[in-house]
């Protein structure tokens, strides 16, 4: 058979750090960048005689999580000692949850498809955990920093219902906007706030039977998750053509060479000896609590995409993209308080200027040199023709640059438009005046010469000419 006979199945297993202060079952702080083992303590360090005590504020964050992604909270659950030994484990056990874990089932609705249908990923269950340290491998040396050792997770466990790469980079994006707009997580991928584990087999189109799955580990960033698995996915189907068969194995993604490569066979739950944590009581959560946290739970991005659908006249792909980063739905939203009326303009200047220079900045938005505000303010001096559209390119790149204000920038560069018909239209004489012969083909029949006059117009006015006024004032003036 040929590749294209062939499907992929994949689940992806989201691991994303709780926006907490301290870790999960101590008071250390969770802060990220720290000398190595700085923050650690007894607690976290699993010295003999040492309790954890569960972070109240953490089990909020993944009930707001669980609400936000459709799933059941479960008024009881509990957590579980998950057995295995590691540099970086000092327990060598995990504490996690497995049996009953405190949301199950869920579903993240993706952007619709090239072909306009929806998409959802059905979630297996959300399960709070906590992280382990850090190995370090320098000059041949194996050394473990326990700063992240006990920090909060929460498990996103999704069925196995994606069939492509990019639909689960498209899971993923979704996932990280869902986690940063309920403030559940930061979810910066660089300091290891999410990571991703991907399952993957492939199977004949149509079969309904699972092939055996590979295992891809700690994957941290969307181009490696789709590298990775369009990678895994040929060498599965190859495999399979050449008459061999795919083993049950973990893999590890070499970003170099861009291949996986065979960790380990693959564990089974079993492996791990689960059993529950005798030092924690089970988790009860009030229906009141989870009320509590429904009614406190921020506008999702799915909620303000259809917002700017039906209220600004927005189309998908803007939508999607000013929604998909919350940094820059607040930012866009601010500028349109300057009270703009043309919002798809303001929507296509922040997702091509702004975002341009933010890109070449290497910053996130919330760092931006030119604030919502006078970029608003910017704009509608578009609006009300004080400035064309180039010259507030030009006065948005020196905003950026200077940090000035719009009203600032504008005066200083001279970029005003001129709006006096009597001043457009003594130029339109002088113009006319000189170009005789042209006005003389034009009256006669050679309409196209019109944009030369306009151009001929702005140049003597350096630019600054009313674009609509020019047009308007020269026509009649050609006409007569």
């Amino acid at each position: 058979m040929s590749a294209e006979s062939y499907e992929a199945v994949i689940g992806l297993e989201v691991h994303t750090h709780l926006l907490t202060k301290s870790k999960l079952f101590c008071g250390c702080s969770t802060a990220f960048g720290a000398g190595p083992n700085e923050n650690v303590c007894p607690v976290c360090m699993a010295m003999p005689g040492v309790l954890p005590v569960l972070n109240r504020h953490a089990v909020e964050l993944a009930i707001r999580m669980g609400i936000a992604a459709h799933c059941e909270i479960a008024p009881y659950s509990i957590f579980d000692r998950k057995s295995y030994f590691y540099p970086d484990l000092p327990k060598a056990y995990q504490i996690s949850q497995y049996e009953l874990p405190l949301c199950k089932g869920g579903y993240i609705d993706l952007p619709p498809g090239e072909d306009g249908s929806p998409r959802r990923v059905r979630l297996v269950r959300i399960h709070m955990e906590e992280d382990a340290g850090k190995n370090i491998h320098v000059e041949g040396a194996s050394l473990v920093d326990f700063n992240r050792s006990g920090v909060p997770l929460v498990e996103i466990v999704s069925e196995p219902d994606i069939r492509s790469a990019e639909e689960a980079v498209a899971y993923l994006r979704e996932l990280h906007s869902t986690l940063r707009y309920v403030e559940a997580s930061d979810a910066k991928m660089a300091e290891g706030g999410l990571r991703c584990d991907v399952n993957v087999s492939v199977r004949p189109k149509g079969s309904t039977t699972y092939g055996t799955k590979t295992e891809i580990k700690n994957l941290n960033s969307f181009r490696f998750v789709e590298k990775a698995i369009d990678y895994e996915v040929k060498r599965q189907i190859d495999v399979i053509e050449s008459g061999g068969r795919v083993p049950q194995e973990t893999h590890l993604w070499d970003p170099v060479k861009e291949v996986t490569r065979p960790m380990r066979s693959k564990e089974f739950a079993n492996d791990y000896r689960y059993f529950p944590e005798p030092d924690l009581p089970p988790l009860r959560i009030p229906p009141d609590l989870i009320e509590a946290i429904k009614a406190s739970m921020p506008e999702l991005a799915s909620t303000k995409r259809t917002h700017y659908l039906r209220d600004f006249g927005l189309n998908e792909y803007e939508a999607h993209v000013l929604t998909e980063d919350k940094d820059l739905a607040v930012y866009f939203e601010r500028t349109l308080a300057a009270g703009l009326s043309n919002r798809r303009a303001a929507a296509n200047w922040v997702m091509t200027e702004v975002l341009r220079l933010v890109n070449e900045s290497g910053k996130p938005i919330t760092e931006f040199t030119v604030s919502p505000e006078e970029t608003g303010t910017l704009l509608k001096s578009v609006e009300t023709a004080a400035i064309s559209l180039n010259a507030a390119k030009t006065a948005f790149g020196a905003m950026h640059k200077s940090g000035k204000g719009a009203a600032a920038t504008i005066a200083e560069l001279g970029l005003a438009q001129v709006s006096d018909e009597a001043a457009i239209g003594a130029t339109i004489d002088k113009v006319l005046a000189s170009e005789s012969a042209k006005v003389a083909e034009y009256r006669g029949g050679r309409d196209k010469l019109f944009g030369f006059f306009v151009g001929q117009v702005m140049k003597a006015m350096g630019g600054k000419g009313n674009p609509k006024l020019v047009n308007e004032i020269l026509r009649a003036k050609l006409a007569g």
